[in-house]
């Protein structure tokens, strides 16, 4: 007779409070477990941060909502509150105001990160407060995420949505995962660019993304930063700051802040080549979803895939790419 096999225990409870190891998870609770393991991250480099969530719910994203609400004790227990806004707009407001911490005597905390929500059509109609809270900038101990939900095939929308135009209009990068462990590891390194460069980084879900499921790897030192060696910021940095000139926020954002979030990406080799030819004709330069099923469709000789997980475009002609 074959010996028992010892098996580890499993609960339900394990995606949100394994601290390492393998977990399965939709793409709304990584979403869910992500500012947890920001908030660990934060404790084990001697901060103190807590986190803010608000946002408002549509599909793709239209589960995320509940994933917090059933998450709340988890998300208490770290520090992160979180708190749906009545629409866009306010919720993004409201996370702006999270990177003010600072500008205020007695405060409890040493920054706090902040995650905004929204689908497509919130991302355009919310195209002012994030122009105004990016130019502002976010804190030294801060930072913040911008997800958004873009139904690409108009399933649940009335128009086919793109939100990557919107976000370069107002000068925000944008991180595209592919698959949920991109969720986690992405989100951390959103985080950790906003910090750097003083932008909001926007974190783009196309449905197939938003709606899948998988086993992943949970670890808060998982994700390894670095922070660029060929990017000198200006002496006072790029975070908020008050009194902040129009002019003087103008000039960080066009002169400093995209530049310090293409200076992390390269850095930290966002975009990498995810399957080369000894040989290589051709380059194919893609991201997102639509990377991994060509990728394992198609494999042909003199072809090299690059996967571009970046998608910052600076309006004005490139300085530093």
């Amino acid at each position: 007779m074959n010996a028992p096999i010892n098996l580890r225990d499993v609960t339900l409870e394990d995606k949100y409070t394994l601290e390492r190891g393998t977990v399965f998870l939709t793409a709304m609770q990584a979403l869910a477990r992500l500012p947890m393991l920001q908030r660990e991250r934060d404790v084990a480099a001697g901060l103190n941060t807590a986190g803010y969530i608000s946002g408002y719910r549509g599909s793709p994203l239209g589960g995320l909502d509940q994933a917090l609400w059933e998450a709340r004790k988890h998300l208490e227990a770290h520090h992160v509150v979180f708190e749906p806004g009545v629409n866009e707009d306010l919720a993004a407001t409201a996370v702006w105001g999270s990177q003010q911490l600072a500008l205020f005597g007695g405060a409890r905390y040493d920054g706090a990160f902040g995650m905004w929500y929204g689908k497509g059509p919130g991302v355009d109609r919310s195209g002012d407060v994030l122009k105004h809270a990016n130019f502002a900038g976010t804190a030294r101990h801060g930072g913040v995420l911008a997800i958004a939900g873009d139904d690409h095939a108009a399933k649940s929308s009335a128009h086919a949505h793109q939100s990557d135009h919107m976000f370069k209009s107002v000068a925000m990068p944008v991180l595209a995962p592919s698959s949920v462990q991109e969720i986690l590891d992405l989100g951390l390194h959103g985080w950790a660019m906003s910090r750097y460069s003083g932008c909001w980084v926007a974190l783009k879900l196309v449905g197939d993304v938003a709606e899948s499921s998988a086993s992943v790897m949970v670890n808060p030192t998982r994700v390894e930063t670095r922070l660029p060696t060929d990017f000198e910021l200006p002496a006072d940095g790029l975070n908020l700051r008050w009194p902040d000139p129009v002019s003087a926020q103008e000039y960080r954002m066009h002169e400093y802040k995209v530049y310090a979030a293409l200076a992390y990406a390269r850095a930290n080799r966002l975009d990498r080549i995810v399957w080369d030819s000894p040989r290589a004709r051709l380059g194919i330069l893609n991201c997102t979803p639509s990377t991994v099923s060509a990728v394992s469709q198609y494999r042909w000789p003199g072809v090299a895939w690059i996967q571009s997980l970046l998608k910052c475009t600076p309006s004005m002609p490139p300085r530093q790419l």
